[in-house]
């Protein structure tokens, strides 16, 4: 048998001299193919090797997003889209004075919530406080984690450039004629003295299933024409009213670095415009919370009102003081803050309530002024007083106003109006 060494060889003593032309050719032909193959093999090897070291390379210079780390994303602020998505994620606690809620603000640049798979917590479903509880509780409390929801409709760019007041107002889908005339009166975009005015509406979707695509049409033509309303992707109910108070705090902390003042109210509101000019140019301070606030409120425990809240929910006392949602000012800065702070408290059935529970956290009292009236201008209804023009030119916001109503007032107060007497409240 002969040896490796002698197959390997065409010119050694193997009695390669006896073969054939057609087996030499055989032979030389093989070999030719085992050497090209052995030197494909290689270059693949060492392209490889090169390819390989050169994206390490790269990853270690540019990571991939999926490569940086959880601790990472939290520190810039993003939310990280696990089954635990719809309760942010709270930043890492380090050795830091700075108080939890200010590194909460610290939000994304986008509007980062894509998705809308929430499910229910049953933890405490079977407890029996909760088995107590009225079913418009039961609901509110098993979904109370899920606060930020996708935006159907959204207008940064009404941010853009130095805005020194921005008109936010709550609204329903089917209250389009309220939208309407708020444009025309007292939400109109303007500019007065070179500031510039910018109004938006939030809105979540129809409560009526039913009619819920027809409404949601006609909402997407009524944006094309006005391009002012900010929609989300969760149903317009009341207790869904702190969603809708939680989802913009996160929005203008997105997109409003260079807004100066906020306004804040219902859609059927009456709003004097100039004095609220009026009031800030008298005004320097930071930190501005001012509105019809309530000192000392105490939860209602009688279950046919609006506002019962049931002990099980809160058990305190008194309310920490607070604006009535009808209509308040605030001031850039603090609706950041404000952001942060909503970040460690669980939600709360009144939107009012839990906004005086985030000044609270961020301790900044709110300011009462005479010139905001969220429940009217009297008490008694039926006064001749809450129809009289010349009250309402010194107000800054009064509450309960259809849209005729505000639309014949709106006229009257910027008619040639001569008023006996100016209430000072200013």
């Amino acid at each position: 048998m002969p040896s490796l060494r002698c197959h390997w060889s065409l010119h050694s003593c193997c009695g390669m001299s006896r073969m054939t032309v057609r087996e030499r050719w055989r032979i030389y032909r093989r070999l030719s193919l085992m050497f090209f193959l052995a030197v494909v093999t290689v270059t693949m090897v060492q392209r490889g090797n090169i390819s390989t070291g050169l994206q390490f390379e790269m990853e270690r210079q540019h990571p991939q997003p999926e490569a940086v780390s959880s601790g990472a994303r939290q520190k810039r602020g993003v939310y990280l889209k696990a089954n635990s998505f719809w309760k942010a994620r709270k930043p890492k606690q380090e050795h830091t004075t700075e108080p939890p809620w200010t590194m909460e603000a610290r939000g994304a640049q986008t509007w980062d919530v894509t998705s809308a798979n929430c499910t229910a917590n049953l933890n405490f479903s079977g407890t029996e406080w909760f088995a107590g509880l009225e079913p418009n509780f039961k609901q509110f409390l098993l979904y109370r984690h899920c606060r930020y929801f996708p935006m159907i409709m959204n207008h940064p760019e009404k941010c853009q450039g130095e805005v020194h007041l921005l008109i936010v107002v709550k609204s329903v889908i089917t209250q389009h004629d309220r939208r309407e005339v708020i444009r025309n009166t007292w939400g109109k975009e303007q500019e007065i003295d070179g500031k510039r005015i910018k109004t938006l509406f939030l809105l979540g979707t129809s409560s009526n299933e039913v009619e819920k695509a027809n409404h949601q049409k006609l909402l997407e033509y009524e944006d094309q024409i006005y391009g002012d309303i900010l929609q989300w992707d969760f149903m317009d109910s009341f207790f869904n009213l702190t969603l809708k108070e939680t989802s913009f705090l996160k929005w203008f902390s997105t997109y409003c670095s260079q807004v100066r003042y906020i306004f804040k109210g219902d859609d059927d509101v009456f709003v004097n415009i100039q004095n609220i000019f009026e009031f800030l140019g008298d005004t320097g301070m930071g930190n501005l919370f001012v509105g019809d606030v309530l000192f000392k409120a105490k939860p209602i425990r009688k279950k046919e009102n609006k506002y019962y809240i049931p002990q099980a929910l809160y058990n305190k006392t008194y309310y920490p003081p607070y604006a009535g949602g009808g209509g308040f000012l605030m001031d850039g800065p603090l609706a950041r803050k404000l952001y942060g702070a909503s970040e460690t408290l669980d939600l709360y059935p009144i939107d009012d309530v839990f906004l005086g529970m985030c000044l609270e956290v961020v301790q900044v009292s709110p300011i009462k002024h005479n010139a905001f009236k969220t429940f009217g201008l009297v008490k008694n209804k039926s006064s001749k007083l809450n129809k009289e023009p010349c009250f309402f030119k010194s107000m800054i916001v009064v509450h309960k106003l259809l849209p005729p109503d505000l639309s014949h007032m709106w006229e009257l107060v910027n008619s040639d109006l001569v008023c006996a007497q100016k209430v000072e409240i200013l």
